[in-house]
């Protein structure tokens, strides 16, 4: 039976200091994964790390996603650490007001580098480490990256993630290197001020992500897109 062999794999988180990433991190560690915590609050990444097992089960590194050479340093520190990266999940990303007119110029572009052009540099950086352990490279879209939701700057930066995936998974073919676009609904997670009612929990997103990565070495899950029951649109 073609199965995946999860012993001493290692996993990359970005934005792993809360949501979706820290909960994804939390099952990844139950399930016996070694992980990296990266994101910008070096404080929560330490906390989590200490409630995951400490320096042997996890690795806090302080990483700006749009830093070319933060995320260098991660990958250094990653292999440092644990000698291989089996699975890189880019995490990292969030949101801001619809309206063209109802953000500032400044946050939009904060959100673009932070989104687009920081998962660009994960999957750079990471593509190397993956193709040497034939892993697995996941990026966070969303169903706004499917649909288009009005004068939503978010929404814009989710389609290139969702365009980004399909162009890294054609890229690496032939590598064995398995791409995945995780595709959230409405999720009650710190990336809301207001937290939306009959929502997914980070944790149902944390089990998609555990699923896709479990699965045996000639499958490749390219798109998981999942929404609260209660979601319409």
């Amino acid at each position: 039976m073609d199965v995946l062999d999860l012993t001493g794999r290692t996993i990359i988180v970005t934005g792993a200091s809360s949501g979706i990433g820290a909960a994804t991190a939390r099952r990844a560690a139950a399930e016996g994964w070694r992980v990296v915590l990266a994101a910008r609050t070096q404080e929560r990444l330490q906390a989590l790390a200490e409630e995951l097992g400490g320096s042997e089960r996890a690795l806090p590194v302080r990483c700006d996603v749009s830093e070319w050479e933060d995320q260098q340093r991660m990958i250094a520190a990653s292999l440092s650490a644990f000698g291989r990266i089996d699975v890189a999940f880019a995490n990292a990303g969030f949101g801001g007001p619809r309206g063209f007119l109802n953000d500032t110029p400044a946050h939009w572009r904060e959100m673009v580098l932070t989104n687009v052009y920081g998962a660009a540099l994960t999957l750079r950086a990471t593509i190397p480490a993956l193709t040497e352990s034939r892993g697995h490279l996941l990026l966070t879209s969303s169903v706004a990256g499917r649909r288009v939701l009005p004068g939503s700057m978010y929404s814009c930066t989710k389609h290139a993630v969702t365009a980004m995936g399909e162009a890294a998974r054609q890229d690496l073919h032939g590598t064995g290197v398995r791409v995945t676009l995780i595709e959230p609904g409405m999720t009650d997670t710190p990336f809301f001020e207001k937290r939306p009612a009959e929502a997914l929990k980070d944790d149902d997103i944390a089990r998609a992500v555990m699923y896709a990565v479990t699965q045996p070495p000639h499958v490749d899950v390219n798109e998981i897109l999942i929404r609260p029951t209660a979601q319409q649109g």
